[in-house]
C-alpha cells in the first residue's frame, strides 16, 4: 500500500508545455504514472508528444514508444474529459496561488505543488482554501511525492528505490533522494517531499498519521532541517500517537547562528530551532536521531531489524 497517491490515481500537469513541465512530465510517464491531460488556457485543444521508455522499478507497466497527452484549457475540463485525481503544478510563482485555487475548484483530491519562490502570503491563502475544502496539498517549493512502482507526481528521480515497507518525509528534496538511495535495500512504501518553505500544505505530522495509518509501512524515515519548531511539534505527536518506529535525521548541525540557510524557512535565532534542539526534542519522543544520512540509514536498519524481531518473538 502507500499514503496519499497510488497506482489509481489520474494525474493532470499545469505548466505542462513549459520546458520543466515537459520534461518532468515525460519523467513522470516513464516511472508509470497515468499523466492524462495538461493545463494551458492559450494552448487548449492542442497535444504535447512525449518519447518514453521505461525508467525505474516500477515501470514494468510502461511500453516505449510515443504517447500524446492531450492539452485542456481549464482544470475542470481536464477532469471532466480525464477523470483526473491529482494535479502537478509547475506554473510560475506568480500564478502558483491562482493555479491550486483552479485545482481546488475542480474538485481534485491532491495538489502537488513543485514551484519554488511562491510569496508566503499566497501559500497561506492557497493552504487555508485547500484544507477547507478537504484538498490534500503538498508543496510548494517541493519535489512532491512518489509511491515506488505505483506512481510519481513531481520530479523525484524513479528509479532510485523500489517499494518496501519503509515511509519517508522530509522537508528537503536533496536528502529525500540521497535518504531513498542509502536504504534502496529495503524500498519505500512513499516518500513525500513537504517542501522547506516556513508554510506548507503537508506538515510532518499529516504524514506519520498517514504512515501510522498504512499497514505496510512497517517504520518511519523523517528528515528536518534548521529552523521553525515543525520537527519539535512533530516529536509531541510521535510521542503521543505514533506505535510504529521513527528514525530522524535534523540537517544543520554546523549552521551558524542567524543566518537563513538554503530554505526559506530555515533560520535559526538563539537556541530556536537548532539542530541540536531538534534532536534533543526527537529523542525524548523515542525517535533515533542521525547525524548524516549514512549514520539515519544504519539507525532505520538496526530499529527495523529489532522490531521485526520483537514482534516475532510475540508471535
Amino acid at each position: 500500500m502507500s499514503i496519499f497517491l497510488d497506482h489509481s490515481d489520474r494525474l493532470i500537469v499545469q505548466g505542462m508545455t513549459g520546458s520543466e513541465g515537459r520534461k518532468h512530465t515525460r519523467r513522470m510517464l516513464c516511472a508509470g504514472s497515468q499523466v492524462v491531460a495538461g493545463v494551458n488556457p492559450r494552448k487548449a485543444g492542442t497535444s504535447v508528444d512525449f518519447e518514453v521508455e521505461p525508467i525505474g522499478p516500477g515501470a514494468g507497466q510502461v511500453r516505449a514508444g510515443t504517447v500524446s497527452v492531450p492539452v485542456y484549457g481549464s482544470v475542470a475540463q481536464a477532469r471532466e474529459a480525464t477523470g483526473a485525481t491529482v494535479s502537478v503544478v509547475f506554473v510560475p510563482p506568480a500564478f502558483a496561488k491562482d493555479a491550486v485555487v483552479e485545482a481546488v475548484d475542480a474538485g481534485l483530491s491532491l495538489v502537488v505543488v513543485i514551484t519554488e519562490g511562491v510569496p508566503v502570503a499566497d501559500t497561506t491563502y492557497f493552504r487555508a482554501y485547500a484544507a477547507a475544502k478537504g484538498v490534500r496539498l503538498i508543496g510548494p517549493n517541493c519535489p512532491g511525492i512518489i509511491s515506488p512502482e505505483r506512481s510519481n507526481a513531481g520530479i523525484t528521480p524513479p528509479d532510485i528505490t523500489g517499494a518496501g515497507p519503509l515511509g519517508l518525509v522530509s522537508k528537503s528534496g536533496t536528502l529525500t533522494y540521497q535518504l531513498m538511495h542509502e536504504l534502496r535495500d529495503l524500498g519505500f512504501t512513499t516518500c513525500i517531499g513537504i517542501g522547506g518553505d516556513p508554510v506548507v500544505g503537508t506538515t510532518h505530522i499529516d504524514a506519520l498519521a498517514g504512515f501510522e495509518a498504512d499497514p505496510d509501512t512497517e517504520l518511519v524515515v523523517m528528515i528536518g532541517e534548521i529552523g521553525g519548531d515543525a520537527e519539535e511539534r512533530a516529536a509531541a505527536y510521535i510521542k503521543e500517537n505514533m506505535t510504529k518506529p521513527v528514525v530522524a535525521y535534523v540537517a544543520g548541525f554546523t549552521a551558524p547562528e542567524g543566518k537563513t540557510m538554503g530554505h526559506a524557512g530555515a533560520i535559526v535565532s538563539g537556541s530556536s530551532g537548532t539542530a541540536a534542539a531538534k534532536k534533543t526534542a526527537l529523542e525524548a519522543a523515542g525517535v533515533r536521531v542521525g547525524r548524516t544520512p549514512s549514520e539515519t540509514a544504519r539507525l532505520a536498519r538496526e530499529t527495523l531489524a529489532a522490531t521485526r524481531a520483537a514482534a516475532a518473538g510475540r508471535a
